[in-house]
């Protein structure tokens, strides 16, 4: 594969409203956030995007925001593999929602060449994902939820619980 190839560019993430999938009204897109595919992408009414926040949709799968969901600022959402957030959802600055993941091709293969698997994440209504907290390929956060600041969620999330850690674990379930 040549360097040409390898190396393009995905764009410049700027974007218009009328080139989303579906976008409910009162939405807010601060000054700095990037859009990449919005055809592949739906925001229901009322949705908060912070400044500096990535949607990387993808050509394939889709990314959807359910409405009155907040996204902080600095967030990075990446949906190769599909990405369902619910509503009512907020989601602190600096969160990492990421849905591929390089698979393991054995040592004479760079990670970097690896072949890339794609799993959906979804994050259900009234959850939170604190500040910086990360989302792994594959994970379900369940109704309710909240995910502890700097957490790494590898593993589905009961709904109901109080998740926190490297590797994120349940510390209790919300009364």
């Amino acid at each position: 594969m040549s360097a040409e190839r390898l190396h393009r560019s995905h764009g410049t993430g700027l974007f218009e409203p009328s080139q989303f999938r579906a976008l409910g009204e009162g939405c807010v897109f601060e000054p700095g956030v990037m859009v990449f595919h919005p055809e592949n992408i739906s925001l229901g009414r009322n949705v908060y995007v912070g400044h500096q926040a990535i949607l990387k949709g993808y050509y394939r799968n889709e990314m959807t925001i359910g409405e009155q969901t907040w996204i902080g600022q600095q967030c990075f959402f990446h949906s190769a593999g599909g990405l369902t957030i619910g509503a009512r959802v907020g989601i602190g600055p600096g969160v990492k929602i990421i849905t591929s993941v390089h698979a393991e091709a054995g040592r004479d293969v760079p990670v970097l060449f690896s072949p890339v698997e794609m799993a959906a994440v979804v994050i259900e209504d009234d959850s939170d994902l604190g500040v910086n907290s990360v989302i792994l390929p594959g994970v379900r956060v369940g109704r309710g939820a909240v995910v502890g600041a700097g957490a790494v969620v590898t593993e589905d999330v009961p709904p109901y619980a109080v998740v926190a850690g490297v590797p994120a674990r349940v510390l209790r379930m919300r009364p």
